[in-house]
C-alpha cells in the first residue's frame, strides 16, 4: 500500500456524497494535496473535527490515483483563537486562498508552507492588520515578484519614494511617479515587512499605513495571480 505521513495545514474542505468530504491541504514535504476523508460527515466521526480549515495536523494518508485517502488524522494545533474570532477567521481565510492559488498539487514548497503555519501563528498571538499584507508581499517574494521598496523602480533613485506601480513593479520617486500615491510611513512600514523586520513592522500601531498597505499587497498578489481572491471581500467586511 501506498502509505505515507505528513504535517498539513487544512486550506478548505467542500463536500463528496453524502457523507464524505474532500480536503485540499498544503503538506509540508509533498505541497498541496486534495484527499477524501471518508465519513467525517457523520456525527460519530472520528477525526471529522480535525479536518477543518486553519488546522494543523499530522497525518496518514493513502496515495490513490486522483485523490488520495485520509487515514489518520491527528491535532496539532487548532487555532482556537482564529476560529472563535471572526475577524481573525477572515483574515486566515485569506491567507489559505492565497496558498491555494499560489501552490501547485505534488510540487513540495516547504518554503510556502512554513510561512502559512508561522502567519497562522502571529495571527493566533495577535491580531494584527498587517499579518495578511505582510503574508502576502512574502510571498510574492518567494515567488520571485518582490516589490522593489528601497529605491525607485524605474531609476534606481533612493527617493523620496512617493508612489507604487505594478507595471514597475514596485515604489517609484517624484520624478518617475505613476500609478498610486503612498505616504512617507507606509514606505517605511514596507521596507520593515520586506526588509527583515517583520516583528517591529507587526508591533506598529493600526495607522492610515497599515491600510495603505493591505491595499498594495492585496493589488500585488492579485495582479501576479490574475484573478480576485473571493476572501477579500470577507475580510473587507469583517
Amino acid at each position: 500500500m501506498n502509505l505515507y505521513r505528513d504535517t498539513a495545514v487544512v486550506l478548505r474542505t467542500y463536500k463528496l456524497g453524502e457523507a464524505d468530504r474532500i480536503v485540499v491541504l498544503m503538506t509540508q514535504g509533498r505541497g498541496k494535496v486534495r484527499a477524501v476523508a471518508k465519513g467525517v460527515r457523520k456525527t460519530r466521526s472520528k477525526f471529522g473535527a480535525r479536518l477543518e480549515p486553519t488546522s494543523h495536523v499530522a497525518m496518514q494518508l493513502y496515495q490513490g490515483r486522483e485523490l488520495d485517502i485520509v487515514t489518520q488524522a491527528e491535532s496539532i494545533d487548532h487555532f482556537r483563537s482564529i476560529r472563535d474570532d471572526l475577524d481573525r477567521i477572515a483574515k486566515a481565510s485569506a491567507m489559505l486562498e492565497a496558498v491555494d492559488q499560489l501552490s501547485q498539487e505534488g510540487e513540495p514548497n516547504p518554503q510556502l508552507y512554513q510561512m502559512l503555519l508561522g502567519a497562522l501563528r502571529s495571527l493566533a498571538a495577535q491580531d494584527s492588520p498587517l499579518v495578511v499584507p505582510a503574508f502576502f508581499l512574502k510571498a510574492l517574494a518567494l515567488e520571485g515578484y518582490r516589490p522593489v521598496v528601497e529605491h525607485c523602480a524605474s531609476c534606481g533613485s533612493e527617493g523620496p519614494l512617493v508612489a507604487f506601480d505594478l507595471g514597475e513593479g514596485g515604489l517609484l520617486c517624484q520624478g518617475c511617479r505613476r500609478g498610486q500615491a503612498v505616504s512617507a510611513e507606509a514606505v517605511a512600514l514596507l521596507e520593515q515587512v520586506l526588509g527583515g523586520q517583520l516583528g517591529a513592522a507587526l508591533a506598529t500601531a493600526p495607522s492610515a499605513a497599515t491600510h495603505e498597505i493591505h491595499h498594495l499587497a492585496t493589488r500585488a498578489l492579485e495582479h501576479h495571480l490574475e484573478r480576485r481572491l473571493r476572501s477579500i471581500t470577507l475580510l473587507d467586511r469583517a
